[in-house]
């Protein structure tokens, strides 16, 4: 049984988005956010202090942390106590495999995190998810970019896509994809490991792109989503507090987006948008 280490980050609500990024790429795999102070969570084999530091000091020099190892416990097993399954806009039920089926609803996705993303229960994720419930995906082509657990793209299956192109840089979310998708039977998502430019051929395009990342990289690969969405696709993004609005929207226009609609939830917000040039 791992011990775990957990790291007390005091860093302004608005800044923890990219952090939390940051430290998955150092094999923290859980996080707790409160206003100005991240809890973040890593196996103590994997924790390495110095590179704690490096990351700390690229993002502010102002951060204070401190650390301790924690009571070795089972974690899947806590996990599985605190984890509620949630009806996402009256539609949709999401739960873990050792919660009930509720036959009520139409469509059903069972997600088994190997951390708390991407599960629902965060604002981004569950604001894509009303989105798609919105949107006519039968027989539509859709990119899931940065897809984490998979849950947007197993959604878009159920709800009739019939091309559905699912990847994440992470080693995590990469095998937690494969194992969501089959514990959903979803049969026509294809699966990668990259970033969008890595994993899609500059030549392909498609209907929908799905992308719940975090501001920069929304940024840095707005193109890349024109890129490969055909005239009048749709681009629906989140990850980004209410305040980066202008900036996102800036982006996206000089890209050749044209902002359809946003929702907001505890300040994070997610936008529709429709590419307009050709």
């Amino acid at each position: 049984m791992e011990q775990y280490i957990k790291v007390d980050i005091k860093v302004a609500e608005q800044e923890q988005e990219e952090l939390m990024a940051r430290l998955l790429g150092l094999g923290y795999d859980s996080f707790a956010e409160f206003p100005d102070l991240l809890e973040a969570y890593v196996e103590e084999k994997s924790f390495n202090e110095e590179e704690l530091k490096q990351v700390l000091q690229e993002n502010s020099t102002d951060y204070a942390y401190s650390f301790d190892l924690l009571e070795q416990k089972n974690w899947n097993e806590e996990w599985e106590k605190n984890f509620e399954p949630l009806v996402i806009a009256k539609q949709c039920y999401v739960r873990a495999s050792f919660h009930p089926e509720r036959l009520e609803y139409p469509y059903e996705v069972i997600i088994n995190p190997k951390m708390s993303f991407g599960t629902g229960h965060h604002a981004t994720t569950s604001l894509m998810l009303e989105y798609e419930l919105e949107t006519d995906m039968q027989n539509k082509s859709v990119v899931d970019a940065g897809c984490g657990t998979g849950i947007l793209s197993i959604l878009a299956q159920k709800r009739g896509a019939s091309v559905i192109k699912a990847f994440d840089i992470e080693d995590w979310a990469f095998e937690n994809l494969i194992e969501n998708c089959n514990l959903n039977g979803c049969n026509r998502i294809e699966t990668g490991q990259g970033t969008i430019s890595q994993i899609i051929q500059p030549e392909e395009q498609f209907d929908i792109v799905l992308a719940n990342i975090n501001k920069n990289v929304l940024l840095a690969e707005m193109d890349e989503y024109n890129k490969h969405l055909h005239t009048e696709g749709l681009l629906f993004l989140s990850g980004f507090y209410e305040e980066d609005e202008k900036d996102i929207l800036s982006c996206a226009t000089d890209a050749g987006f044209r902002k359809e609609s946003s929702k907001v939830k505890d300040r994070w917000m997610s936008m529709k948008l429709i590419k307009i040039n050709e």
